[in-house]
């Protein structure tokens, strides 16, 4: 017995990043809106477009997507950065790297926000252990349900 507990405590020392002078993990539950609130990404092909944004400037920052869920207005995602990257950094990568992305690929965007602030200013994050991942994934993956939403943003009837 106490042989399995010890392999399974192994295990999740396995999982932790290792550098030079520094051993652990990062992994956060981010959620942030669109600025008043507008259902930008109402469209499938926005809510794919913006899909994309996020997940390009994270590759390009070295954080990994570990469950991305985009809304209409609003934006859910578990992430595991690197060990010395502040939360508040990461966060403000995404936002800052997915709105200029979208604004590049749809120029009418800026009739609606013409200072450019595609995202509101306000921001969600909460550290994320290995005991809760499943927990928030769930959570994450759950969101259409939860607001009552199909697949392309749309409320469903009751």
């Amino acid at each position: 017995m106490e042989q399995i507990q010890l392999s399974e405590s192994f295990a999740k020392i396995n999982k932790y990043k290792r550098s030079a002078h520094s051993v652990g993990i990062s992994m956060w539950h981010f959620e942030w809106c669109t600025k008043y609130r507008y259902k930008m990404m109402r469209k499938e092909e926005y809510c794919a477009l913006m899909n994309g944004c996020i997940r390009n400037v994270a590759f390009k920052n070295k954080i990994k997507i570990l469950v991305l869920e985009v809304l209409p207005e609003h934006v859910h995602c578990e992430v595991e950065t690197e060990f010395s990257m502040a939360p508040s950094m990461a966060i403000q990568i995404l936002k800052g790297g997915s709105s200029y992305l979208f604004f590049r690929k749809v120029p009418n965007a800026r009739l609606r926000y013409p200072r450019g602030h595609f995202w509101s200013r306000g921001k969600f994050g909460a550290s994320v252990g290995f005991v809760q991942k499943e927990v928030v994934e769930a959570y994450i993956r759950n969101q259409r349900e939860h607001h009552g939403l199909t697949s392309w943003g749309n409320r469903t009837l009751p």
